[in-house]
């Protein structure tokens, strides 16, 4: 099969990645300094894909007003889903657009050509044909029972001592689809596409399962966008072009070191004797000022950090400002996400949208400050502080 038309699914929030989210959707969050979103449609275009439908939701003027009507000349059409309630019913709501095979990828989950065209190439006759892969950490995931090609049970987060394979997030579908998302009891009143998947594979129609290979990433949580951003830039997918690592409007001083590899924005300026890397993104407008040193982290557009600040393993959202002398040491760290404790996570600290420091401030490991925050002057600050707090 040469090619699929594709959806793309996009309407959710990412309520595990707040206080990142409380102002945008996850596939808007940076990954090496594009969308997570834009590293999608770049491997389904790749991929030979020409046609996309993307479903959003939460934040979806975000994604509309960012990427318009077009991206790298192929055609996007954007659905609404007005309520998040599952995979699956974002899927009904396309129900009279397909009367052919089609693919549907996952907004916020990063796969590189080679897996989607594995898929394509696989997607038969069958209603269901899954990108799977040989993965280490399956129990965060979905993990896939296969006999032969066929799929013989999903289950997601595995603890038992099966042989599951990963579930990638991509699927070959038939418009039959649509017939087993209504068949399956919805759970907490959402209509999901495993639980469709899975009512086939208990019916015993024919769902196969594509063993495929290539980079996969995915941010469940804060700290993993330090993670995907790393991979991205080791397999040469990060920056605007895809291998440009430091666009050609960024200013760097020529007594600043730079330790690659680094990705660095448009506009964005590297002020002198400043240490930047390795592992380090700047998105753009980001301003570095005089004897920083940045490794490691991730500063999104608009952020900018005074002279003589320290920053490691640090996730920055938006417009964010750290004064000068400022520190933040580096992971690892607990980190509390809901009720729910992380425990040596690698993540210096978070500072979401609009988080302004004061100078001479430190943080502990772990730390993360919601949006709108203020720290003032030579603050020392742990654990997680509320959005619009202000700290002394």
């Amino acid at each position: 099969m040469d090619t699929l038309p594709a959806v793309v699914l996009a309407a959710g929030e990412g309520v595990r990645l707040r206080p990142l989210t409380r102002h945008r959707p996850k596939p808007m969050l940076p990954a090496a300094n594009k969308p997570i979103l834009a590293h999608v449609f770049d491997g389904l275009i790749e991929a030979g894909v020409s046609e996309i439908t993307v479903v959003v939701g939460y934040g979806r003027s975000r994604v509309q007003d960012h990427f318009g009507p077009t991206y790298r000349n192929v055609p996007l059409t954007y659905v609404v889903q007005e309520k998040q309630l599952g995979s699956g019913h974002a899927l009904l709501s396309l129900e009279d657009r397909f009367e052919e095979p089609f693919l549907v990828a996952y907004g916020d989950q990063i796969l590189d050509s080679n897996i989607i065209s594995d898929v394509i190439e696989a997607t038969g006759e069958e209603v269901a044909t899954l990108g799977v892969l040989d993965h280490s950490r399956v129990e965060h995931y979905g993990g896939v029972i296969m006999d032969g090609d066929r799929v013989t049970d999903l289950v997601e987060r595995p603890t038992d001592e099966r042989r599951y394979r990963l579930n990638a997030g991509i699927y070959g579908l038939n418009p039959k689809i649509f017939e087993a998302i209504r068949n399956a009891e919805p759970r907490d009143g959402e209509h999901s596409l495993i639980d469709a998947l899975s009512w086939l594979v208990d019916s015993d129609a024919a769902v196969h399962g594509t063993v495929t290979d290539g980079l996969w990433v995915d941010a469940t949580y804060p700290w993993d966008l330090l993670e995907v951003s790393r991979d991205l830039t080791d397999a040469g997918l990060a920056g605007e072009g895809r291998d440009e690592r430091i666009d050609d409007s960024a200013t760097v001083h020529e007594t600043a070191i730079i330790r690659d590899p680094v990705v660095i924005g448009a506009d964005a300026e590297v002020g002198p004797g400043t240490v930047l890397g390795p592992y380090t993104c700047l998105g753009e407008n980001v301003t570095v000022e005089s004897s920083a040193v940045i490794e490691g982290s991730l500063l999104d557009s608009d952020t900018r950090v005074g002279p003589n600040a320290t920053l490691i393993d640090c996730v920055t959202g938006q417009g964010v400002s750290v004064g000068a002398g400022t520190t933040v040491p580096g992971g690892p760290g607990d980190v509390r996400v809901g009720d729910r404790m992380f425990e040596r996570e690698r993540l210096g600290a978070l500072f979401a949208d609009r988080v302004e420091i004061g100078g001479a401030s430190s943080f502990a490991p772990g730390t993360m400050v919601g949006p709108d925050a203020t720290v003032r002057t030579g603050a020392d600050v742990g654990g997680s502080i509320a959005e619009r707090t202000e700290v002394r």
